[in-house]
């Protein structure tokens, strides 16, 4: 990917503090209710939210079939920071290219994710950071799928 293009940056203000957010970012029990695009599911075959702690999971899509995903926290920094890489893998978590996964020949081989959670009052203004392709984003749907997710989130949120 050439370093012009612009990566894939979201912003999103959530209604809670951003405690509660960023519990939602690192608890698999909640995970599984919104980090997932509309239409599709997300199951947890690992996941260790800490410093060098890892996961492995993989989204169902009624239409596109398995989606597996592993990666490594980077940064794990309550409640102000989060840091992961994302590497496409099958079920046993060896890494699989690009193109075995349904994604774009230059779609990158590991993805660091970074979101921060800034607190603004009683609400939480979350920001995303991908090491990916704005454009490629939005071509494949994973920069949609964000937002999408982000309302996932909220109402799960809210909801309490």
């Amino acid at each position: 990917m050439e370093q012009s293009k612009k990566e894939l940056f979201i912003t999103h203000l959530f209604d809670a503090p951003r405690e509660i957010v960023f519990k939602a970012w690192t608890n698999p029990d909640q995970l599984k209710h919104w980090y997932a695009p509309d239409g599709c599911t997300i199951e947890f075959k690992a996941i260790d939210v800490k410093v060098n702690g890892s996961f492995h999971s993989c989204i169902y899509d009624p239409v596109h079939g398995q989606c597996w995903i592993k990666g490594i926290y980077k940064v794990v920094d309550f409640p102000e920071k989060l840091v992961f890489s994302m590497i496409l893998s099958n079920e046993k978590g060896e890494d699989v290219r690009a193109a075995t996964a349904g994604k774009p020949e230059d779609w990158p081989e590991e993805l660091l994710t970074t979101v921060t959670f800034t607190a603004i009052g009683k609400q939480t203004k979350l920001a995303i950071h991908q090491t990916v392709s704005e454009e490629e984003a939005k071509q494949t749907g994973a920069y949609q799928s964000w937002i999408k997710m982000f309302n996932k989130l909220n109402a799960l949120i809210t909801a309490k």
